[in-house]
């Protein structure tokens, strides 16, 4: 998933950055609100990380969410039947 997308579903995917990102506050989901550098900031800001790594870790855990399927992650195929 591109920033893009990120950005136009947001609202679809805000839960899994939740989940990932459980140190971020319902108002820094509200501030984000699919704005990369927002993203980048508040990852800075609440886990004390560079800017570097925060904007190397949201853009790979944005590569693993499905386009099509906001809110999951890809998998390796070897889901429950």
């Amino acid at each position: 998933m591109n920033w893009n997308e990120v950005e136009s579903q947001w609202n679809d995917v805000k839960g899994s950055v939740r989940s990932k990102y459980s140190k971020l506050t319902e108002d820094d989901i509200r501030a984000i609100g699919g704005k990369k550098d927002q993203l980048i900031s508040k990852l800075q800001e609440r886990y004390g990380m560079s800017r570097e790594q925060a904007q190397k870790d949201a853009e790979t855990f944005f590569q693993g969410l499905h386009t099509g399927a906001p809110g999951r992650t890809k998998t390796s195929g070897g889901g429950q039947s």
